[in-house]
């Protein structure tokens, strides 16, 4: 048996026990893995259903342009069957989302424009309204807007749910979904109710997000939004996709927890998720008093890990915003195990005579240049020979003549490891500011003694 194209492969997607991650929490923990959907995500299912919608109503027309406003995956699963079916896409997003999303819709042909994260979306430089202008702009265009178009939920709906439903034997008692256009657990919500009204409706936002409060005073609080890390979920307006009837409550989940989870489910499950899949678990697990051994609760792993490379799965990423702590030396620690010592520079109009000497009297191979206070370089022994040898007069000479690119900036929080691989020929140390607020230098030796002390 074979497909005909690659869309035929959407859905029927597994749904796996979690054991490890999950333990203390009652009932039987079930994750419907998204990844292996072709597009690695949930969002190729609401994708294909809502060109097929506007293809029927005449909305999208041969040839056209798809035009949307995505945080990577809805772009992905509609870059994909516009290959299929012949369209060209244009997609704007945020700063915020992660750089391997972005890459990942160019390389589907996807021109994709960058938006500021912290603006209003009523802003003209909001990733929404770019996108809308650019449809009116725009010949021959189609605007999805995965937020308000009823065929994202829809397509869960008529997928998502049964095959939940199928897949549990009708057994499900709650299903956890981290909510963004509020598609996935508006539709699947919606089937599942409709077979069980019994079944609990849990959804996860995160703090920065109007979603909790308006579900539980029915205010929209301006004072609630504010930029945050995780991605995929929350939002500050309401998309007509987040049918708030459906959901029973909504649990915030911080940024910090989501991204160590996320993690931890890949060291503890062996399953690659993104973001959105670590706040899930994180909020079902802030919520285990209200389960009981008997229940079966599924919840939706919504993309691949894949996309968060450079974020939740990098410990420098995690360090420099303090949601990891010192399992390894960082350069605080080594800074706190060296002795402290006035580091020396030269100014850039010294001479280089001048640095021969101070290289030769204080027994160091390196120095930094400043100019008006500020490093701007540094000078070393070997660039001095290389500069001598080729002119002896050069002695006389500023060593802004010959110096080079100023050592690498670290912070506090940077691992052994990154200083590490930032030492080498060319720079035989890094510069960080202490917490005073002084530059000191760290030098390979620095880390050698750290390590060993």
């Amino acid at each position: 048996m074979w497909y005909n194209n690659i869309l035929e492969t959407i859905g029927n997607t597994p749904l796996v026990k979690l054991n490890t991650i999950t333990k203390g929490v009652p009932g039987t923990i079930l994750a419907k893995i998204e990844t292996t959907n072709p597009g690695n995500s949930i969002k190729d299912r609401m994708a294909v259903k809502m060109i097929d919608d506007a293809e029927k109503s005449g909305k999208l027309k041969p040839g056209g342009t798809i035009i949307e406003g995505t945080s990577g995956n809805t772009g992905m699963g509609l870059a994909m069957a516009a290959i299929i079916r012949g369209y060209k896409c244009i997609f704007t997003t945020t700063d915020k989302q992660s750089k391997e999303k972005v890459d990942a819709l160019r390389a589907f042909g996807a021109e994709v424009i960058v938006c500021p994260t912290n603006v209003e979306p009523e802003d003209p430089r909001s990733y929404y309204s770019v996108s809308s202008r650019l449809e009116r702009e725009v010949p021959n265009s189609w605007k999805p807007n995965q937020y308000d178009n009823l065929a994202n939920t829809a397509a869960h709906y008529e997928q998502t749910g049964p095959e939940i439903w199928a897949q549990t034997e009708g057994k499900i008692t709650h299903l956890v979904v981290g909510v963004g256009t509020g598609g996935t657990i508006s539709g699947t919500g919606k089937y599942l109710k409709e077979k069980n009204p019994n079944i609990q409706v849990w959804g996860i936002d995160t703090y920065g997000s109007v979603f909790k409060k308006y579900k539980e005073t029915g205010i929209f609080d301006k004072d609630e939004i504010y930029p945050y890390i995780t991605e995929g979920i929350g939002e500050d307006f309401l998309p007509a996709n987040v049918d708030f009837d459906v959901i029973d409550l909504f649990e915030k989940v911080t940024d910090k927890d989501a991204a160590l989870m996320t993690r931890d489910i890949a060291r503890k499950e062996g399953i690659f998720v993104g973001n959105s899949a670590g706040a899930a678990i994180g909020g079902l697990i802030q919520l285990k008093d209200k389960l009981k051994p008997e229940d079966v609760v599924v919840v939706i792993f919504h993309d691949h890990g894949s996309r968060y490379m450079g974020k939740m799965y990098n410990e420098d990423w995690l360090r420099e915003r303090g949601f990891l702590e010192d399992e390894k030396l960082t350069a605080k620690s080594i800074l706190a195990k060296k002795e402290a010592t006035e580091i020396v520079t030269l100014d850039t109009q010294k001479t280089v005579l001048e640095a021969i000497n101070t290289i030769k009297s204080m027994n160091i191979s390196q120095i930094p240049v400043t100019q008006q206070g500020m490093i701007v370089g540094k000078i070393a022994e070997s660039d001095i020979l290389s500069a001598l040898l080729e002119n002896p007069g050069l002695k006389s000479a500023p060593i802004s003549e010959i110096m080079t690119a100023t050592f690498p900036f670290v912070d506090l929080n940077t691992s052994i490891d990154k200083i590490s691989s930032l030492i080498n020929k060319e720079n035989s140390a890094v510069l960080i500011e202490n917490e005073s607020g002084k530059i000191e230098i760290i030098t390979q030796y620095d880390i050698i003694n750290a390590i060993s002390g």
